[in-house]
């Protein structure tokens, strides 16, 4: 019986596959509004002695300074950040985990 060769399959695509367009604007709705339709920018990352944190900010304001829990994915932390934003936004509830509150002034 003669074998017959079989054409080699194509690759299939390296790398990370794109996000579907059907769920584009279904993921942090805020944070997409605040950074890519406003004027605000976030940064994750560490900040000594903070192993992870997530910062949201404007060119006026802090809105958002969350620290990272034990545990938490970043995907949970980023949808903190937009429950963050959002508070910040609507109701002017500005949320911060990393400094400490300034000791009240009596005399």
């Amino acid at each position: 019986m003669a074998s017959r060769r079989r054409k080699p399959n194509p690759a299939a695509p390296r790398g990370v596959s794109a996000t579907p367009a059907t769920s584009a604007g279904q993921f942090l709705p805020n944070l997409e509004e605040f950074v890519i339709h406003g004027e605000g920018q976030i940064a994750i990352g560490a900040i000594k002695p903070i192993a992870c944190a997530a910062i949201a900010n404007d060119g006026h304001n802090m809105l958002a300074a969350l620290v990272r829990r034990p545990d938490e994915t970043l995907r949970q932390l980023l949808e903190r950040l937009d429950r963050a934003v959002q508070l910040a936004l609507e109701d002017d509830v500005f949320t911060d985990e990393i400094n400490a509150p300034a000791p009240s002034s009596r005399r």
